[in-house]
């Protein structure tokens, strides 16, 4: 292309999207003109971006009672368009971003146009950007977030650029809501210990993210000890509408965790990503989606005596998981709605990854306003609220005629249909009825292995296993609980159901009922407002007479950090392969998540994982037998202990109040003096130590070119890993314990550490060298080139040696030779976790064919520059005859302008098969980030331009 020519495609291309390459083309030859008129052009395209497209359309909101305006916001019914009434709540949130972003660069007239037609452009997988109003960071996640922001201002700095440009563009919270690791539990102090360990252990990455604090603008950081990230961000950081500059919008989020979608329940359209999307989105590049479908989900009825959320949302998940809604949003609707309050909300919209949807959102109406007065949000910034959705047609008024909404397919539920139940014993969607229970585990234990099934033969299923337990005489079976825990933010930000795990707490001891010393019980409140309303209710007291004492504020059980089991109790299960259980009131419980021994794992409400702690095994029916002996040896039912509605009610009016709220997050920033004592450095550039283990320079941006490196098929690659259906980012990256015969284990053991000081993965994701080896070693990783063993290991084809994935792994990347891995539906399943892509990159996986992915983790592969395939439909690896010992060639054309999103690409292997795959790259963006090897060198090279 001539010079001449491309500077007339330049010009043409102002009103639209500017190609990176377009500008790389024009550097290139700026050598043969003149600097003012390249530096011309850039003022002309910087003038054009800015341009606001739809400032016709901001309109003056003012006060209910005069006194002047709230300030001005764009307009969607002064658009005049009557689709805009069949919209979705969720898709007008994103149509108001679309038209405020409007730049006709980013975001541009085309794309508003395709929102509002969402109605016909929706089935078409049609592409829009996305500008959230704010980004969402937890400790996990932060750390490594921040370690590649840091090194990405190193990598501007050796391009010769300004370091300082890389710095949020948008607000961030940043919650750092550790994840605890259970080392104390049944104890008075188990909070203070708990935290104390937290510290000593974390101090590295705790200073790291103060420094963080400082060094990057636009951020808050809420300091560890003041709840798990999605409950502050409910009570706390959810902001509803924003008033920037006198300019109204909808707040909007994207988070770091894949229940980022718990702000849905607040009227609040979020949902989680990558780590790496994230950090793109702080940098101030749009979100590039696919428009989604909307399931409506319509309420009606009422919810019976003694029926929990928990029951509802787990019924909820199974439906919304029945009908399939990955990728999609749901909207929650129906004159049911009144019955739901906003915890309830909160609960089925954090249980959203596991239905798979993208969103669960429930607009605003008057139970909304009333849950922002409870927890101490403004009258005045209440009224705000309400006008400005009102105004702008994004509130919903169930006292009013409803006028009819389009959506791609709905749902209706009875909730008078909603009955007691928990759901496991693998899956969160496997949801079994109390009354049934029984049945089901002992149907569990003749099926074959499977996601309901342990294949346990008929003479071994009564067996019995004493033990001595400190001096007591202690016995297990099948179905024995061995850890209950009130964990997670599912249940914890509901009063209710919190409030009734207290009553049954408080029954249970008046009858003289107790829990087994052996069971290892455990409660991690939401926020420190749980620990209040509990501790003024007096129902603490009884909590801890059981053994539910709080052991910290954060992710604890649910994520795998339960900590050790009883020596004894480890050993009584593993040494007669008992199948031992865990109940909790979480949302995840994954094969091998809980605890490496606990291989049954059930969810349940709050006041069912007390009751089933009483009862110490699930090997019951609650119906028929009873918990347990009380008060002179006479049977206590459930029925006994289980509080009515109106118990819950009145303890909950009584306790649960505005100030409780207010008094808690007054000063959130300085409520952990820990924290407060931290000294760190105030430089902007990061000072890396080579010899840390949890803060680590990653390697994606050393010897980084100014031009991308351009896309490249894949020759001859060898298979790492084969694996079935199901695989999630648990099995990809565990975020719990690392195991002492691990290659994790051998790094940090190499670096001087003690094996009581490993750690979680989970707590050194800010170092790849850790991280890389603790890829795939799932000890429940069920890799098909194993022939049936299960196991964090695979073949190194060549050699036909068995090895650990890191060791086979290295062992290709040494002899030059690329990886790919073969799965079946669903990969990716689970949490949003970004080290889930940045593993299998560090160990030179080029691409992953499967039968399908989970929405985040095909764009977090995408993201990190590998290419996500897709079989053909009725077709996977088997049906193709594939073993996973060939060796695989993936043709891609050879320039980007020739690559299309969702193309076909042929693969061909050494053994003479070949056969078609779906290219998963969905937008055209992410051609481009694939191009540049991954969305952050594309920031960087679009920074520097």
């Amino acid at each position: 292309m001539s010079f001449s020519s491309s500077l007339g495609q330049a010009l043409r291309c102002c009103n639209h999207r500017i190609h990176w390459h377009l500008m790389l083309n024009l550097r290139s030859q700026a050598r043969a003109i003149s600097l003012p008129l390249i530096q011309h052009l850039q003022r002309k395209m910087s003038t054009i971006a800015s341009e606001d497209v739809f400032k016709g359309l901001l309109t003056s909101l003012p006060k209910p009672a005069g006194g002047g305006g709230f300030g001005k916001f764009y307009s969607l019914p002064a658009l005049n368009d009557p689709r805009i009434d069949r919209l979705p709540f969720s898709i007008r949130i994103l149509l108001e971003s679309a038209i405020r972003n409007c730049d006709n660069f980013k975001v541009t007239k085309d794309d508003v146009e395709k929102i509002i037609d969402w109605e016909s452009t929706s089935p078409k997988q049609t592409e829009i950007p996305f500008m959230p109003a704010r980004v969402l960071l937890q400790d996990a996640t932060g750390v490594p977030a921040l370690v590649d922001l840091a090194s990405m201002r190193d990598a501007m700095k050796n391009l010769g650029s300004d370091p300082n440009k890389i710095n949020p563009m948008v607000p961030v919270d940043l919650v750092i809501d550790h994840s605890i690791q259970v080392d104390v539990a049944r104890s008075e102090n188990a909070l203070q210990a708990n935290m104390e360990l937290e510290f000593q252990r974390n101090k590295e990455r705790f200073s790291f993210l103060k420094w963080g604090s400082s060094a990057f603008h636009n951020m808050l950081v809420v300091p560890p000890g003041s709840g798990i990230v999605h409950q502050v961000n409910l009570e706390y950081l959810g902001r509803v509408v924003f008033n920037t500059n006198s300019i109204l919008y909808p707040d909007s989020v994207i988070g770091t965790d894949s229940h980022t979608p718990m702000i849905d329940g607040l009227g609040v359209a979020g949902w989680g990503v990558g780590g790496i999307e994230a950090e793109a989105a702080m940098l101030g590049q749009p979100m590039n989606m696919v428009l989604p479908g909307v399931v409506g989900f319509k309420f009606y009825g009422k919810l019976h005596h003694g029926v929990t959320a928990t029951d509802l949302v787990l019924t909820v998940t199974q439906m919304l998981r029945k009908h399939g809604v990955v990728g999609k949003f749901v909207e929650f609707y129906g004159e049911g709605m009144g019955e739901i309050s906003l915890a309830d909300r909160a609960t089925i919209a954090n249980m959203c990854p596991e239905y798979g949807a993208t969103m669960a959102f429930f607009p605003v109406d008057h139970v909304t306003l009333e849950y922002l007065r409870l927890t101490g949000r403004s009258e005045e910034t209440v009224s705000m609220i309400e006008a400005y959705l009102r105004a702008n047609r994004l509130f919903i008024d169930y006292t009013e005629p409803q006028l009819e909404r389009v959506y791609s397919s709905c749902l209706q539920l009875d909730l008078g249909c909603v009955e007691s139940c928990i759901a496991g014993p693998k899956r969160p969607h496997d949801r079994v009825p109390l009354k049934y229970m029984k049945v089901d585990w002992h149907a569990c234990l003749d099926n074959k292995v499977g996601f309901k099934g342990f294949g346990v033969p008929k003479e071994e299923q009564n067996k019995v296993v004493k033990f001595d337990f400190h001096g007591h005489n202690a016995e297990l079976q099948h179905g024995s609980i061995v850890i209950a825990a009130i964990t997670s933010c599912t249940n914890t930000s509901n009063p209710s159901v919190m409030l009734g795990a207290g009553l049954v707490a408080k029954k249970a001891w008046e009858l003289e009922l107790k829990v087994k010393p052996w069971i290892k019980t455990s409660l991690a409140p939401g926020s420190r407002v749980v620990t209040e309303y509990l501790v003024q209710s007096g129902l603490q007291k009884y909590l801890n007479q059981l053994g539910f004492h709080t052991v910290g504020y954060g992710c604890t059980t649910c994520i795998g950090n339960s900590g050790d089991l009883d020596d004894s109790v480890a050993s009584a299960i593993s040494e007669n392969d008992i199948i031992a259980v865990a109940i909790l009131s979480g949302n995840r419980n994954f094969e091998g998540r809980i605890h490496p021994l606990t291989r049954a794992n059930y969810l349940a409400s709050p006041p069912l994982v007390v009751v089933y702690a009483l009862a110490g095994t699930v090997d019951i029916d609650f119906c028929r037998e009873p918990i347990g002996k009380g008060k002179n040896g006479k049977s206590v039912y459930l029925r006994d202990i289980w509080p009515s509605n109106e118990e819950i009610s009145e303890v909950l009016q009584t306790y649960v109040l505005p100030g409780i709220f207010k008094s808690t997050y007054k000063d959130i920033t300085k409520a952990n003096p820990i924290w407060d004592q931290l000294s760190v450095p105030a430089s902007t550039l990061y000072s890396w130590d080579p010899n840390s283990t949890y803060i680590h320079e990653p390697p994606y941006f050393k010897n980084m070119a100014i031009e991308p490196p351009g896309l490249h098929g894949i020759k001859d690659a060898y298979c790492l890993l084969y694996f079935g259906d199901g695989v999630t980012t648990d099995h990809v990256s565990p975020p719990g314990r690392i195991q002492k015969d691990s290659p994790a284990a051998a790094y940090l053991l190499q670096h001087g550490m003690n094996p009581k000081d490993f750690n979680s993965y989970s707590s050194r994701r800010g170092n790849d060298e850790v991280m890389v080896r603790g890829s795939f070693s799932n000890i429940r990783l069920a890799n098909n080139l194993l022939n049936g063993e299960v196991g964090p290991k695979t073949i190194h084809i060549p050699t036909g040696e068995k090895l650990t994935v890191y060791d086979a792994a290295m062992r290709y990347k040494a002899s030059g030779k690329d990886t790919i891995i073969l799965a079946g539906a669903d990969y990716g399943t689970g949490s949003s976790r970004d080290w889930a892509a940045k593993g299998p990159l560090l160990l030179g996986v080029k691409a992953v064919i499967a039968k399908s992915f989970e929405r985040i983790h095909r764009s977090n592969l995408v993201g990190m520059g590998i290419i996500p395939l897709c079989f053909k439909p009725g077709e996977d690896a088997n049906t193709l005859g594939l073993s996973g010992h060939e060796q695989y060639t993936i043709n891609l054309p050879g320039k980007v302008s020739e690559i299309r999103p969702g193309q076909d690409v042929t693969i061909t292997t050494d053994t003479g098969k070949s056969f078609t795959c779906k290219l998963r790259l969905d937008t055209k963006v992410e051609v481009a980030y694939l191009d540049h090897g991954g969305i952050l060198p594309y920031v960087i090279r679009n920074l520097i331009k």
